[in-house]
């Protein structure tokens, strides 16, 4: 889009009669700006099988009530071309403690109104894995969830779910992107009005009746109860929301669950869109858990649990012999998680003969070892969870596999299959049993993490991401995928590449050049297996504005696995982003 083009835009919201004073406030900033004023109008929102997710403000390219109308109004037309008894199942809509979150799912709601189709909202911040559990128990065709997860304060986003409560899959996706790209008048989508749709029964508030129904379903999640009753009731830990959902009923889950001696960081219990403690509520970032290790060390506390503001991701960090805390990544949460259930049901003579793991390409081989020596299949999927939720349904559909745990590296986990997406509050739950199981050991986690290794070797990973702003940063992400595509790497950081997995082609091709099908959607997604059992894999981040390089190494011991990992660290940023 043109400058000429640009300013058009850009005038047309300022000259909008009905543009809130915030909106008007922001657009006046940026009237001499015009790098500014570029980014916020030279493109629109992308909307993709994520949803959106993007900088509040005004512009086709910010989170704002035009764009969340226009997302709204896409998913409205498909649900007009469905036969009735779907569409009069209606949709479910939860939002975070973010700014506007609020007002962004009523908003949605008054659109989809505006199309006689109900919706379900509640009356205030829920957690992403309920909002997937309540299109599941209301049975609703479609869920709205407003959020932008771990991003910081200036951002929010729109996830889309589907009728089996996960991520909607690509194939009704792709179809409801291509309505949203057909709304083209922004100013001129219908809304209805709040009072109107309440009377008519078009707009239901929902919520304790919701967090009964998934704190039921939650009480299976943990699976050695008389271990919580004889140790959990000593174990302590701390638990913190960092200022999100997690505080509205991951405390309940933990309290019914039979956790009792734990504590809370205080500051951060507060639903505050701001984030005041902590400018980037990631659980996998170190300053994230700041106050949490200050209130560990009072309290003498042996783990700290995070959950981001959504309560999707989890983070924990483990006190070592010299009062310290050392956090772990989220493959090492995954890989103790897993290794506990697996136990714990072949212990019980529970475990099936029909088992199955799932996890994304991209997350540590160390499960993938630990779920074959129980003789459990390790399914792996493309990055987002509703690759696994997609597998969950299959499962439950043709009765050939038992789902028992998915995860994603990027701190992402799922126990009990009530909820299709990654979920902090199971999680939580878990992890605290797991902790117990330990402490009865006379170990902690890190000990726990650290028997793994011992057992099946050294495995460490790292995620790179780099980051590229504006409409420039888009194109220089296309040009970089598409060199190595041109320029295929036959070995890397001195190591020759055996196979390349192109997950755009759907072909696996070895050195030697024979090629064989990946059974996976098509994605831009690039995977290298190398000669000394490393593997890296390249994928431009489908929410974010960036580009991810993954490393994976396992060596016989943790310096060995340290000293390969800083190697090919080093590689990355030499060969693949310096030349």
């Amino acid at each position: 889009m043109n400058k000429a083009e640009i300013d058009n835009q850009y005038n047309a919201w300022l000259n909008d009669v009905d543009m809130s004073a915030e909106l008007k406030h922001d657009l006046r900033n940026m009237q001499d700006d015009e790098d500014t004023k570029a980014d916020a109008f030279g493109t629109s929102l992308s909307f993709g099988t994520a949803g959106m997710r993007g900088l509040l403000g005004a512009g086709t390219n910010r989170m704002n009530i035009y764009t969340v109308r226009q997302a709204t109004e896409g998913l409205a037309k498909l649900m007009e071309t469905l036969d009735q008894s779907k569409r009069d199942r209606g949709v479910a809509i939860s939002f975070d403690s973010r700014y506007n979150s609020k007002l962004f799912a009523h908003e949605a709601a008054r659109v989809l109104g505006a199309h006689n189709i109900k919706t379900f909202v509640f009356d205030d911040i829920r957690p992403t894995p309920e909002l997937s559990f309540a299109v599941r128990n209301l049975h609703t065709y479609a869920g709205i969830m407003i959020t932008a997860s771990h991003n910081p304060k200036q951002y929010n986003g729109y996830k889309i779910y589907g009728a089996d409560g996960g991520q909607m899959p690509p194939k009704e996706s792709d179809i409801m992107t291509t309505y949203v790209r057909k709304v083209t008048d922004l100013f001129n989508i219908q809304v209805a009005e709040e009072k109107d749709l309440r009377k008519a029964n078009l707009m239901n508030i929902i919520g304790e009746n919701v967090d009964l129904a998934y704190l039921a379903e939650a009480k299976s999640v943990n699976i050695n109860h008389d271990l919580i009753a004889e140790v959990g009731k000593n174990l302590k830990f701390i638990y913190t929301p960092l200022h999100g959902t997690g505080k509205v009923i991951a405390r309940r889950a933990l309290s019914d669950a039979g956790f009792k001696n734990y504590d809370v960081v205080v500051e951060q219990t507060i639903a505050d869109p701001e984030f005041p403690t902590t400018p980037f509520p990631n659980p996998e970032f170190p300053q994230t858990f700041d106050l949490a290790i200050k209130l560990g060390k009072q309290e003498n506390a042996d783990v700290l649990i995070a959950t981001d503001p959504d309560a999707d991701r989890l983070g924990a960090a483990v006190r070592q012999p010299d009062g310290e805390y050392t956090l772990m990544t989220g493959n090492q949460i995954a890989s103790v998680l897993l290794h506990y259930i697996l136990e714990a049901k072949k212990t019980s003579n529970t475990l099936p003969a029909d088992g199955r793991v799932v996890k994304s390409i991209v997350s540590t081989e160390l499960a993938t070892d630990i779920a074959n020596d129980y003789g459990v299949e390790m399914k792996n999927v493309l990055t987002g969870f509703k690759f696994i939720a997609e597998q969950i349904k299959q499962y439950e559909e043709n009765h050939d596999h038992t789902f028992l745990f998915g995860f994603e590296e990027s701190f992402g986990y799922l126990i009990k299959s009530f909820v299709r997406d990654k979920d902090a509050v199971q999680s939580t739950m878990l992890l605290a049993e797991v902790a117990a199981y330990y402490k009865q050991q006379g170990m902690t986690l890190y000990d726990g993490l650290q028997a793994l290794y011992k057992k099946y070797g050294y495995f460490e990973e790292k995620t790179i991401a780099e980051e590229f702003d504006g409409l420039d940063g888009k194109q220089k992400i296309v040009d970089i995928m598409k060199g190595f595509r041109d320029h295929p790497m036959t070995s890397f950081n001195g190591v020759k590449v055996v196979a390349l997995e192109d997950f755009q082609t759907s072909v696996k091709t070895d050195a030697d050049g024979n090629e064989t099908k990946i059974d996976l959607p098509q994605s831009n997604v690039l995977k290298y297996w190398l000669a000394d059992g490393t593997w890296l894999a390249i994928r431009p981040s489908g929410t974010e504005p960036k580009i991810k390089f993954y490393v994976g190494v396992k060596a016989a011991t943790q310096t060995a696995a340290n000293e390969l990992l800083d190697s090919y660290v080093n590689a990355i940023d030499n060969e693949l982003l310096n030349k």
